[in-house]
């Protein structure tokens, strides 16, 4: 896939680290950790809730996408780009 290409991938598999970062796992089989510290404290009122970390630890996957309770979902797509764009993603081990 060159760096143009847009990809289309859900996330499978997502799950809360320290420090406001998510490791997610992609329909295609790469796997990243993405920051979202700047995110998640220059954001609006829907980010407040995850400034909590107990909050924070209760993402979960909705129709492809990082879901929090409070409604909150995050572009599965552009997490990849951006992970992709910083050379932060991995094949995942079979």
């Amino acid at each position: 896939m060159t760096e143009q290409e847009f990809p289309m991938v859900d996330v499978l598999r997502v799950k809360a680290l320290s420090e406001y970062r998510l490791w997610l796992r992609f329909s295609d089989g790469h796997e990243g950790v993405c920051d979202l510290k700047t995110l998640v404290f220059s954001g609006g009122p829907m980010f407040e809730p995850l400034r909590d970390a107990t909050f924070f630890s209760r993402v979960f996957v909705e129709m492809g996408s990082p879901t929090w309770p409070n409604g909150l979902d995050l572009d599965a797509i552009k997490i990849y780009m951006e992970l992709r764009a910083a050379g932060l993603l991995d094949r995942a081990a079979a």
